[in-house]
Parts: structure tokens; C-alpha cells; sequence
């Protein structure tokens, strides 16, 4: 755990920014690492889709550090957790949160301002208050561990670009190591943000910032990129554009766009903790009219939006 600690921290660069891959299960962190993910975030929302639930508090710590250790023990590379507002108002719940996130394996975990379920945002002082409790739980700990403090209220509405660069200042002073202020008004407030600290700084490829390439954050100074839901909400758009076509059109040509099986399978044993390269490259894909999915019968029953 030391090892992965202390390598998550190292990824943290300024101005040379490392890609935060989020999943949402133990398949979709694999294929992550396989194709090439240095390090893996969990997602509040993308994990809550999986058990048929919204975003904003709706997973419980124990479910969300269940995933987690479920994900840490899958790969070999360092794992994030996105523990929304730590599960609990008072700093001592959110120091709590710090030092079992640590106990299942992960690296580092982000915290927000939050008062979830809802979106508004705890006073400065107490948002405050909890990052420092969280900062001193990790410090205690007897590894690195990453605690990244996240000003939301833009994202939410609750506040504006001036008051969430207070709080991230608050958030620095009190020891965050890394600073998150989701959906800033433009590129430019991004690189504000960037300009005011130090410290690394976390930016978020959805909405109009996924069109921003990583070199063009880079020179932001953004440190690290995360995906946050984004990844996950592709597909279900992939799932909500076919199904429409088979249901409403009775066409099943897009389902012919999949990955071969063999290719799932490989990139899957290539992203775990005993994955070594695959002898030869990925298959174009099934030729047409040819069913590669592996023991289907085709019988039935064969076997800016939040994004966190």
C-alpha cells in the first residue's frame, strides 16, 4: 500500500497532468488500467447508476467502501475514492471516512462542500473545518494517503467563481493536498484556479472542458484530470441510442459495433494485478453476419450535468 501511496502522490504535477480513470465496477477499472490508466477513481454518480440510483447521497459509506475495496483489490495501480461529503456533517464522521478509505486500500479520497442529499453548500468555516479534520486523520495514517478538497458550489449554483476560490484557499491553508472546483465558468476561470496555488490541481473533462485537449490543460497548469461520470454516461448513451433502435425501429445494427469477446477478455486479464501483454493485437471486431459472443445461443435468457 505504501508503494501505490506514495506512486498516487507522485502523478500530482502541475502543468504535466495525469488522467484520473473513473469506473464504476471491477470490469470497467481493468480495461482502464489495460489501456493504459495510471491510476482509478471511483464515481459517486456512475456507481449509484449500476444499483439503480441518482446521484447526490444516495450511496451509503458502507456501500461506497465496499466498491472501492472491491476495485482496489482488481488492479494494480492506485485507487481514488469519490466519497462525496465524506458521509457525515461533522469533521470527526468526515476523519472517520478518511482513516476506513485507508483501511480498504485507497490511496487518497475526495471530499466535498456539499450538504448532501441536497445542493447547498456547508458555511465556508465548517467546509473548512472538515478539510482539516480530514487532512489530520490522513497524516496520522501510517502511509501517504491523498486528500483532495473539493469546492462544488459553481457546479450546484450555490455560489460563485470569487467564493470558490476563497474556499479552495481555506481548503489549502488547511492542508488539502490537491484542490477541485468542478465546472468553473470557462477555461479561463479554470486557469485562475490553477494560477492562485501551489498546489495540484484537479479539472474535470465533461461538459464543454471534455472538448479541451490534455495539452491545453497543461498549460493551465492543470495536474490531474478526472472523468467523473462522464465515461459511464457514454454508455449508457451507447445503451439508450440502440435500444431506441431495436424497440422503436426494429434495427439491431449497432449492436454489430461491439468488441470481439476475445478482446474484452484479453483487455480484461491485461488489466489486472497478474495481466501481462497480449501476444498479438486486438481483433477488428466480429465480421459481418458472424455471432463471436462467447456460448450465446441467441435463446432468451442466455447468458452541465453533475458528474462526480
Amino acid at each position: 500500500m505504501t508503494e501505490k501511496a506514495e506512486a498516487f502522490r507522485a502523478l500530482h504535477k502541475p502543468g504535466d497532468p495525469f488522467i484520473l480513470a473513473n469506473a464504476w465496477d471491477v470490469g470497467s477499472a481493468r480495461m482502464l488500467c489495460a489501456m493504459g490508466a495510471r491510476a482509478i477513481g471511483t464515481s459517486s454518480a456512475a456507481h449509484a447508476f449500476t444499483l439503480g440510483l441518482p446521484d447526490l447521497g444516495r450511496l451509503s459509506r458502507d456501500e461506497a467502501l465496499a466498491h472501492a475495496e472491491a476495485i482496489v483489490a482488481a488492479v494494480p495501480v492506485p485507487v481514488s475514492g469519490d466519497f462525496e461529503n465524506g458521509f457525515g456533517e461533522s469533521p470527526s464522521a468526515v476523519a472517520e471516512t478518511v482513516r476506513l478509505a485507508a483501511e480498504v486500500g485507497l490511496a487518497g479520497i475526495s471530499i466535498e462542500d456539499t450538504d448532501l442529499p441536497g445542493t447547498d453548500s456547508y458555511p465556508a468555516s465548517l467546509a473548512e473545518e472538515r478539510i482539516r479534520a480530514a487532512v489530520s486523520a490522513a497524516r496520522a495514517l501510517p502511509h501517504d494517503f491523498v486528500v483532495v478538497a473539493r469546492a462544488d458550489g459553481m457546479m450546484h449554483g450555490s455560489y460563485d467563481l470569487p467564493e470558490a476560490m476563497e474556499r479552495l484557499r481555506r481548503f489549502d491553508v488547511a492542508g488539502a493536498d490537491c484542490l477541485y472546483a468542478p465546472a468553473p465558468p470557462d477555461a479561463r476561470a479554470l486557469a485562475r484556479i490553477c494560477a492562485a496555488t501551489r498546489k495540484p490541481v484537479n479539472a474535470l473533462a465533461a461538459g464543454p472542458f471534455a472538448r479541451l485537449t490534455r495539452a491545453q490543460m497543461a498549460r493551465m497548469g492543470v495536474a490531474r484530470i478526472s472523468l467523473g461520470s462522464s465515461l459511464a454516461r457514454l454508455t449508457h448513451r451507447v445503451i439508450h441510442d440502440t435500444a431506441v433502435a431495436m424497440f422503436e425501429k426494429g434495427d439491431f445494427s449497432q449492436l454489430a459495433r461491439g468488441m470481439s469477446g476475445q478482446d474484452v477478455d484479453r483487455l480484461l486479464h491485461l488489466g489486472s494485478d497478474h495481466g501481462e501483454a497480449p501476444e498479438e493485437g486486438l481483433d477488428e471486431g466480429p465480421e459481418e453476419g458472424h455471432d463471436e459472443s462467447h456460448g450465446d445461443t441467441g435463446r432468451e435468457g442466455s447468458s452541465p450535468e453533475r458528474s462526480s
